[in-house]
């Protein structure tokens, strides 16, 4: 493969593949891991022209004067913007640009996308480097492609032959291994007036532990908790998760406990287009994390890679030298601070299988071919009509070496308003460093901490 051609693969082969060949790839192309490939499967070479640089391996140390616990100062603040994009000049940049980011700059007048040189940042520890090498050849999907049998703690499919292998990338990917967050999330009115709801969230990513084998998984990817703490009409609920591998199989299992009687209780099936918590109707549960839970209700389909202007490096927007109030502006959040840069992404199309359900009807996905993060996604209504647009604005936590989103922002074209998760300017920062096991998330413990 010639590095920085944008290429759409296509054709009876690729149809082979979306529709079922899921054999693990061979030792040869598993040698290219480390050589013409990062440790993960990028290309490492940059484009033709430069515009995107080769990848050296990203930030692997923080940069001078970072203390933890601070926000993550920004490594490439000595950047000048190259040029801005707005609704005049989209149709310049239209073959690197998403459906739904055209359709921002065409809604909004305000809306504009500052673009900034390319930094391939993203950086995973050594030890997610060797597992993705160590099982690349024995990577497999599970029965109907709703889970990965053969690997564990590194990304299973570093060179993807389908649509649900980038998925299961994205969904497996290195984030840590625990790790606990103070956010805000609003959903500001069309005038810019916005309530915000707070939570306290933990994480144990069980498929990532330090010597986890695959027998000892049982089934669960992420062990996660969720406290409601503001506003007071909704604060004192727990929910509790254990985010199960195969969810066709055994869905994932949930409990929250109920403030007002003080009771432990399984929630209810928080998956697949149920509504998201406290979000106002603006997004469904299985975009948490832009997208998250069984794939068993699309066909998934592998557009192929392409360059593209996408969110990428945002400091700037996780600066604690910004307020909630610079970010939550009418209709769209404040552009100024946003950082778009090129880098090439997988694109992955899912349609809804005929005889299930869901609100939507199509989706088209976006994702980093360094980090295996979904970058941004374009979702269509029961009519085939753009609907919502989704982007997560991410950054290199590099006290812990992950590239994961510091604000999620999803859009509504139709009712002119969005949902930002995971404000957390004004909040303490990520906590990487916190030590969790499985059992601290039982239901019994959850009923410890709900009385307390």
């Amino acid at each position: 493969m010639k590095s920085g051609i944008c290429f759409l693969i296509a054709g009876s082969a690729l149809l082979a593949l979306s529709l079922g060949a899921h054999a693990a790839i061979s030792q040869a192309d598993a040698n290219r891991l480390g050589n013409d490939l990062t440790p993960l499967g990028a290309e490492k070479a940059g484009n033709a022209d430069g515009s995107i640089p080769a990848w050296t391996g990203g930030i692997t140390t923080p940069p001078a004067g970072y203390k933890p616990g601070m926000h993550h100062p920004d490594p490439f603040a000595g950047d000048q913007v190259a040029f801005t994009i707005t609704g005049a000049n989209a149709g310049q940049y239209a073959g690197k640009l998403s459906a739904g980011h055209l359709a921002l700059l065409k809604a909004y007048p305000t809306y504009s996308m500052p673009v900034f040189p390319s930094h391939r940042s993203a950086s995973s520890p050594q030890r997610i480097y060797d597992a993705t090498k160590q099982h690349a050849t024995t990577a497999n999907l599970a029965e109907g492609g709703n889970g990965v049998t053969g690997s564990v703690v590194g990304t299973p499919f570093p060179i993807p032959k389908s649509g649900l292998e980038v998925i299961w990338n994205h969904l497996t990917r290195y984030r840590g291994v625990a790790a606990k967050r103070t956010i805000s999330q609003a959903a500001p009115q069309r005038n810019g007036s916005y309530t915000l709801v707070d939570f306290d969230d933990e994480f144990l990513f069980n498929y990532t532990r330090d010597g986890i084998q695959e027998k000892d998984l049982d089934n669960v990817l992420i062990f996660f908790k969720q406290a409601v703490v503001a506003p007071a009409r909704l604060a004192g609920s727990i929910l509790v998760v254990h985010e199960t591998m195969d969810q066709v199989k055994e869905p994932r299992r949930a409990w929250l406990y109920n403030v007002g009687q003080r009771r432990v209780r399984r929630a209810p099936n928080v998956a697949y287009d149920n509504p998201g918590t406290a979000a106002d109707g603006m997004r469904t549960s299985d975009q948490f994390d832009m997208f998250n839970g069984a794939p068993d209700r699309y066909d998934w389909k592998l557009v192929g890679k392409k360059e593209m202007y996408v969110p990428y490096n945002s400091y700037k927007l996780h600066s604690d030298s910004v307020k909630n109030s610079d970010i939550l502006t009418p209709l769209h959040i404040n552009q100024g601070l946003t950082r778009y840069e090129l880098h090439r992404v997988w694109v992955v199309d899912a349609t809804l299988k005929s005889g299930t359900s869901h609100v939507y009807s199509r989706r088209t996905f976006y994702i980093d071919e360094d980090s295996w993060q979904i970058l941004a996604c374009d979702q269509y209504d029961g009519r085939g009509q753009l609907w919502r647009v989704s982007e997560a604005h991410c950054i290199n936590y590099y006290d812990a070496q992950t590239f994961w989103s510091t604000l999620e922002v999803h859009t509504d074209l139709i009712a002119g308003r969005y949902l930002a998760i995971g404000l957390d300017n004004e909040k303490p920062m990520y906590d990487f460093s916190i030590t969790r096991t499985p059992q601290d998330y039982t239901p019994a413990t959850l009923r410890q901490e709900g009385v307390r």
